[in-house]
């Protein structure tokens, strides 16, 4: 048999009601969402049921949520199946911290009051309307990467920020450089660019005020070695000891997500199975453009989804 990979999802997939369902119907589920209301101090469970949707999209509580939602999905299979094997984990962004409480290297409960800090840092570390990102569709990285470097230069910071799948790019930075270099990548090529609408540049070089203020964070935090190896974003290779783990997340604020390249890795480690775990199907279909077309994709976030999963024999 090949290897089975969890995948968590980051922010963007976050929708009014994830998580209800589920709740009523695990145990294990709905004190995932009481650990985190207890956490944070505040109802982050209502949040996730009822909205309003406005204040969910705020990144410092759009983070907190999405990581909730995905450790209880996660812990609601491993309620109905504790002999679960899962030989690698790997998050999108944000659901990295959910890949390293799944391999034991962090407490939820450290995780999410972690998340909702990251979240608040990233909101502060850059004045609303000066940064930007925009996905950029149908260019090859290297001359995306030429664009942007071409544009920094000019003294308008941009930079590449997620490597999606092949043709899907988003690049981050100050408001005049994402735009310029948007305008540049349509000249030289690419298909199409996309604002997306998001409160900062993300993984650019201007969040480091942020990676500064998480490194404190972090430092309070008790870490562990990862059980499983979990596939960081920044270097697209497994980190397994603690160090390794706190300077991954520390990079990875100001630094690209190598989302394609991660799953490639892991394709080659002979992973022939992908389990999306949480909200949405974002993952799964960037995975489904990356990853060998024989290759087993499975979006996880209700009871219905759960047990198919379990009964479909990747588990």
């Amino acid at each position: 048999m090949g290897k089975v990979a969890f995948v968590f999802p980051g922010q963007g997939s976050q929708f009014v009601g994830m998580g209800q369902a589920l709740s009523q119907q695990s145990d294990a589920a709905r004190r995932i969402f009481e650990q985190a209301d207890e956490a944070l101090g505040f109802s982050l469970s209502r949040l996730c049921f009822e909205g309003p949707e406005e204040e969910l999209r705020l990144t410092a509580n759009t983070q907190p949520a999405i990581l909730t939602a995905s450790v209880a999905v996660l812990e609601a299979l491993r309620e109905k199946k504790a002999d679960m094997q899962v030989d690698f984990y790997a998050g999108h962004s944000l659901g990295e911290y959910s890949a390293l409480v799944a391999a034991g290297a962090l407490s939820f409960t450290d995780a999410v009051k972690v998340v909702r800090a990251r979240g608040q840092f990233m909101e502060e570390a850059v004045p609303a309307g000066q940064g930007a990102m925009a996905a950029v569709l149908g260019m090859e990285r290297g001359a995306l990467h030429a664009v942007c470097e071409e544009v920094s230069a000019a003294g308008n910071p941009v930079q590449l920020a997620n490597m999606n799948c092949p043709g899907q790019i988003v690049i981050s930075g100050s408001a005049e450089g994402v735009k310029l270099a948007g305008e540049k990548a349509k000249a030289a090529g690419a298909k199409r660019v996309l604002p997306l609408n998001v409160s900062g540049p993300f993984h650019s070089s201007l969040m480091q005020p942020a990676a500064d203020k998480l490194q404190s964070v972090l430092a309070g935090v008790s870490v562990q070695a990862a059980s499983v190896p979990v596939v960081a974003n920044v270097s697209a290779r497994p980190v397994s000891d603690a160090g390794t783990i706190v300077d991954s997340l520390i990079q990875q604020v100001a630094a690209p997500v190598l989302w394609e390249d991660t799953i490639q890795w892991m394709v080659e480690q002979g992973v022939t199975a992908f389990v999306e775990v949480g909200p949405g199907k974002v993952l799964a279909g960037l995975i489904k453009k990356i990853a060998p077309a024989k290759t087993k994709i499975v979006s996880v976030q209700d009871m219905e989804s759960l047990t198919e999963l379990l009964n479909g024999g990747i588990l």
